[in-house]
Formats: C-alpha cells, sequence, structure tokens
C-alpha cells in the first residue's frame, strides 16, 4: 500500500477533476456560442490568473492566500454578477475566461493550496511531491490515507 497526501478519498478527487472538465468545456463553450468574443483574447489571459503565485515571493502562507483567493470560484461569480447590473460585457468576458482557467486547473489536479506550500493542494499532491511521498513521509498538515497499489 502506498500513502499520500490526500484531504479526501480519491473518488472526490476525481470528481472534482472531472467537475474541472466540465467546467472549462462549458466555459469555452459559452465563449463560442454567447459571447462572440475573440480567441486570441481568451488566449491572452488565459493565464493571468497565474500571476498570483507571485506571493510565493512572500513565502507559502502568502502565496497560499493570493493564490487561493484567484483560484476559486466565487470572484469570477461575483464579477459575472456584476455584468447583470450594468458594468459592461467585458467584464462578463474576463469572468468566462476566468472560469475556465480554474477548470482547467482542477481538471489538471491543481486544486487550492495548504500553507505548506504549492504543492500541497485540496486535490493532493502534485508534481514532484507527489512522487516523493512513501508510506513514512506524511505532508505537514494534512491526513494520510493508505491506498492500494
Amino acid at each position: 500500500m502506498t500513502a499520500y497526501a490526500q484531504p479526501e478519498a480519491v473518488g472526490a478527487t476525481r470528481l472534482l477533476r472531472v467537475e474541472g472538465a466540465v467546467v472549462l468545456t462549458t466555459a469555452v463553450l459559452v465563449w463560442a456560442h454567447a459571447v462572440d468574443g475573440s480567441w486570441l483574447l481568451f488566449a491572452l489571459l488565459f493565464f493571468l490568473p497565474d500571476l498570483s503565485m507571485i506571493g510565493y515571493v512572500k513565502g507559502p502562507r502568502v502565496g497560499a492566500i493570493a493564490y487561493n483567493l484567484v483560484h476559486t470560484y466565487s470572484a469570477p461569480a461575483l464579477l459575472a454578477s456584476l455584468a447583470f447590473v450594468g458594468i459592461p460585457a467585458s467584464v462578463w468576458r474576463l469572468a468566462i475566461i476566468w472560469v475556465a482557467h480554474i477548470g482547467f486547473d482542477r481538471l489538471m489536479g491543481y486544486g487550492l493550496k495548504h500553507p505548506t506550500g504549492f504543492k500541497h493542494t485540496h486535490l493532493g499532491p502534485i508534481g514532484v511531491a507527489w512522487k516523493a511521498l512513501s508510506p513514512n513521509v506524511p505532508v505537514a498538515g494534512l491526513a494520510t490515507r493508505a491506498l492500494p497499489t
């Protein structure tokens, strides 16, 4: 059995990744069929939320706060709701791109960050952190769960 940091059951993690795929697909379809927006604009702004990683220059706690504030659906949902009260349509377009980005991140396994480090997420560890974990090396601050290999 292999132990790794995992805040939830594997089924829930997979469900959240599938949810990310659905959100990304929906946002792309809305962009393509309802917004009539520029694909160049979409591509240029798609990774803009990742600038929040600059917060990690100040340390993992500040980085996690900055990243998480920009990588939850709350902010783009609020932005999109403002479009319904008279804010220009460009705000709606930004919200769709932002939601697409978050969906893409979830699909790829990049979840909300724990203050213990960038690679420790609510979807479990990512990248090298995932490979480095062993039954004797739990990630601080996260529960470990043993899974059959």
